[in-house]
């Protein structure tokens, strides 16, 4: 027995902010953004929105589409950091957005890697045979954690949620395998303090710099190219899966140049792999299941087909997971 993806969904904010916007609050352009990053826009939180509300929206839709009721769900995984709560967890508040009551809800932090590690997690217990039908969601809204006079790591994140559930069955088709690694040696390469306000790009309130979000950009640039790379090989091996039969990789979206050079160290050319970083920045664990959300509206992604999710995320934290669709 086995876990099988068997529908996806995603939501976002409802502003949309350019690069040309920023570049009417904060020393940037257009081309300084797209050239360093491929971002061209980003969806943000404003005030009054809440994180859970469009968890909810990404959810139901992917619940819809796959003919399961929110009440036949077993459990709810969601990778995150973006709780407005130290607890409850975010999980069981969007359990209670869903209308649900008593089956499990719990999180996964792992930064951009969330979706991934959530990903892994669900498809234990499923092969356990702890649930049957389950919820995972990625979430998160880090733009509500930037300086949004620094336009290092200003420009780069965007928020929004992406869901898939996930069915127990006997079948060659579904998730193959995961890895997930970890080092906290690299902790200060990306990182924010669990302090201070959560503002809105609208909101008067501004977080001051030592409690924003901190990058050193390229040292996490060089690790991340290498930690995917070696993740994506080694589930893939595992798995007995040749690099060449793997019809798309969906990673996780944080910089297009990451991306490409992921994907060139794997030596997959580019209609192998799936990017959408340009229109929604770097939304965290919100990424990858964003993504794959677009992948199969855009028929991307056809029965049988193997995917590749990877990602590498605060904490240092990355992982993949390999999936017959």
């Amino acid at each position: 027995m086995g876990s099988r993806i068997v529908a996806t969904g995603r939501a976002t904010p409802r502003t949309r902010v350019t690069n040309h916007e920023l570049a009417r609050r904060m020393d940037t352009t257009d081309e300084w953004v797209r050239t360093r990053t491929g971002i061209e826009q980003r969806y943000v939180m404003s005030s009054g929105e809440s994180l859970v509300d469009i968890a909810a929206e990404a959810s139901r839709t992917a619940l819809q589409r796959a003919g399961v009721a929110a009440s036949q769900l077993d459990a709810i995984v969601v990778g995150t950091v973006s709780s407005d709560f130290g607890f409850p967890s975010f999980a069981c508040q969007l359990q209670h957005r869903l209308g649900l009551d008593t089956i499990p809800a719990f999180d996964v932090a792992a930064a951009c890697s969330g979706f991934v590690y959530a990903l892994s997690v669900a498809d234990s217990t499923m092969r356990a045979g702890d649930y049957e039908r389950l919820l995972v969601v990625g979430a998160d809204a880090l733009s509500t954690m930037v300086d949004w006079n620094d336009r290092s790591t200003a420009v780069l994140f965007g928020d929004g949620a992406g869901a898939v559930v996930m069915v127990r069955e006997p079948s060659d088709r579904g998730v193959l395998g995961s890895l997930l690694r970890s080092s906290g040696a690299y902790w200060d390469l990306l990182y924010v303090r669990n302090r201070g306000v959560r503002t809105t790009i609208d909101a008067e309130a501004r977080r001051v710099n030592e409690d924003a979000i901190r990058m050193k950009g390229p040292e996490l640039f060089k690790i991340a190219v290498r930690s995917m790379e070696d993740i994506s090989r080694k589930v893939a091996e595992r798995a007995a899966v040749p690099l060449e039969e793997i019809a798309l990789i969906v990673p996780h979206q944080a910089n297009l140049r990451i991306i490409n050079a992921v994907a060139e160290r794997l030596g997959l050319g580019a209609d192998k792999v799936f990017t959408n970083v340009n229109r929604y920045g770097n939304t965290s664990a919100a990424s990858v299941p964003i993504a794959l959300d677009e992948a199969v509206e855009a028929r991307r992604i056809h029965d049988n087909d193997l995917i590749m999710l990877n990602a590498c995320g605060g904490g240092l934290t990355w992982g993949a997971n390999l999936i017959r669709w």
